[in-house]
């Protein structure tokens, strides 16, 4: 190790034992370790479609004798409108989703119309952000994706950090690889996709950006919220629609290759000098 880095390390060791103590660079190392744990979790991606949203996961426990007590691990249904993803530790996701579907509640009763999303997150990224400023808490470590609807802006999908920060986003990830993938949704999304193709894009970074060799149902799942007749549905993909939206996503993942491979055939072709 350089100097640099051992004083780097030393610095924070001084400087990491409270949330509320700054470090001389102005950080809050006790935040960005909350962040790290969750570049450790399960992945988790949200895309935004010209008919809808999608949101999807990657399963950590994929044990046979687990007694699924629902049809989702990382996804969570807050209101009839409106859905959210996790990445990170899940009993920490468990405190913040039952705080948001009691707001929504909350909300509904006073007014008598669903909360608007933006609304929603701001809530819960204040509720994430005091764990940030006051003695004797640690921050949340988990990071949300949401996806709703609302009659100011249509579909809307946001993330949110334990740092309390949130944003709207067309297309993001969250979790472990997040990085490599969303540098293949800058390339690949497209703002006038159909959620059809939404989906075999989420097959296709999850493909490239996953641990394990070949993706399965059981390792993956999938939620879309769509509106029909009026109103917002919200759904989980069930395991055979999985397995075949994976079949189609291998044979365009083939057929992108077999075009590539004889793309550079012709430019060697080309290419090479005649005799």
């Amino acid at each position: 190790l350089d100097n640099n880095t051992l004083t780097t390390t030393k610095m924070a060791h001084r400087y990491d034992t409270r949330t509320t103590i700054f470090s001389p660079e102005g950080r809050l190392y006790q935040v960005e370790y909350a962040m790290e744990a969750i570049s450790h979790a399960g992945t988790c991606l949200g895309i935004l479609a010209n008919d809808g949203i999608l949101l999807a996961a990657e399963k950590k426990n994929v044990a046979k004798l687990l007694d699924q007590v629902s049809s989702a691990e990382k996804l969570y249904k807050l209101d009839d409108h409106v859905a959210c993803g996790v990445a990170g530790i899940t009993a920490d996701a468990n405190i913040l989703v039952n705080f948001l579907r009691l707001s929504a509640q909350r909300h509904l009763l006073t007014y008598q119309e669903p909360i608007p999303i933006e609304s929603l997150v701001t809530l819960v990224c204040d509720q994430k952000q005091a764990y940030t400023q006051y003695g004797g808490l640690r921050p949340f470590g988990t990071s949300l994706l949401f996806m709703g609807w609302d009659k100011h802006f249509g579909f809307q999908l946001y993330q949110s950090d334990p740092s309390g920060n949130f944003g709207g986003w067309k297309a993001t990830c969250i979790g472990s690889n997040s990085q490599a993938a969303e540098s293949i949704l800058k390339t690949e999304y497209k703002e006038d996709c159909t959620l059809k193709d939404a989906l075999l894009l989420a097959v296709k970074v999850l493909n490239k950006t996953m641990d394990a060799a070949t993706l399965t149902s059981d390792k993956l799942e999938f939620g879309t919220l769509t509106r029909r007749d009026g109103k917002t549905v919200y759904s989980v993909l069930k395991p055979e629609v999985v397995s075949d939206l994976l079949s189609e996503g291998e044979k365009i993942r083939k057929a992108e290759e077999d075009a590539e491979k004889a793309k550079k055939e012709e430019r060697a072709r080309k290419t090479k000098p005649k005799q």
